[in-house]
């Protein structure tokens, strides 16, 4: 379970760029965050993975409040909440195999687990074909799945993705998204920032709206919404 509760950041020039943030995300579940450019939708992100730090209010996972860990603890919680990013941050001169093994390898997994678990996640993806070759081989949304596969390969329990269907044609962003489906059917909750509309209104799944930094909607099962003002 992920919890904000009356979560505000505030920075030093005066920018509100979260006020009053308060919503639920039961684990397992998948939910897309959305909302114009400038809602707020990064900065959600960046404050569930103590990339900013909340000005005030608490962010529960599981119970505890991550806005109180040590920063010493703040990798172990970026091992928990693995994330996308919409520009692959891929390794060019690695091969899809070990750009997706490179994330176990740094933790000290033999040879033998690596393997079995990088070829789970290339056939969850459906790249188990491309193990070998090399992003400048891939199309982009080859690279997206192997970002997403390298992301969930160590069994973080939640994945976040901001905007990984951004640059992608429709049919292409579809295998994105079923990619994600499978994903969450194994039990990891999925939380997709997004603008794209058409994704959001026939997946009908939670919906969480954003507007000028404030929650303007959050529904447990429904459409793209998008709305210029809280108080509209």
């Amino acid at each position: 379970m992920i919890q904000f509760e009356n979560v505000f950041k505030e920075y030093s020039n005066g920018v509100v760029a979260a006020s009053n943030i308060n919503f639920k995300i039961p684990s397992g579940d998948f939910v897309f965050l959305v909302g114009p450019s400038g809602a707020g939708k990064s900065t959600l992100i960046k404050l569930l993975i103590r990339e900013e730090q909340v000005s005030r209010g608490r962010i529960l996972l599981d119970g505890e409040d991550i806005t109180k860990l040590r920063k010493s603890q703040i990798p172990k919680l970026r091992r928990d909440i693995s994330v996308v990013f919409q520009d692959y941050r891929l390794l060019d001169k690695k091969t899809v195999f070990e750009n997706i093994a490179y994330a176990l390898e740094i933790q000290g997994e033999s040879k033998a687990n690596i393997k079995k678990a990088v070829d789970e996640v290339l056939e969850l993806v459906n790249l188990s074909n491309k193990a070998n070759e090399y992003p400048d081989q891939l199309s982009g949304g080859e690279k997206q799945r192997v970002s997403i596969a390298r992301a969930i390969v160590n069994n973080a329990p939640v994945l976040v993705c901001d905007e990984p269907t951004g640059n992608l044609d429709e049919e292409t962003a579809w295998d994105i998204i079923n990619a994600l489906i499978k994903i969450n059917k194994k039990g990891i909750t999925v939380i997709m920032a997004t603008h794209a509309v058409n994704i959001v209104n026939d997946m009908q799944r939670h919906v969480i709206s954003l507007a000028d930094g404030h929650v303007v909607k959050d529904i447990e099962k429904g459409g793209y919404y998008e709305n210029n003002s809280p108080n509209n």
